[in-house]
């Protein structure tokens, strides 16, 4: 079984991410949820979705 068949999608609609003011939703990717305004990457650990920004992974940008 893999996190994301762990998680429920209901729960998935209401989580916003916490280190972005504007309170973005949350896209479910894989075993992340990835805020698409901040570009952080949130894990999930054994089902359990971990919203704290500094455990967030922030993709390096393509340079210009």
């Amino acid at each position: 079984m893999t996190n994301t068949q762990t998680l429920d999608p209901e729960l998935v609609k209401i989580l916003a991410c916490p280190a972005d003011e504007n309170r973005p939703p949350l896209r479910l990717v894989g075993d992340t949820l990835v805020c698409d305004q901040c570009g952080r990457v949130y894990p999930i650990r054994d089902g359990i979705p971990i919203l704290l920004p500094e455990e967030a992974t922030i993709p390096d940008k393509p340079a210009p």
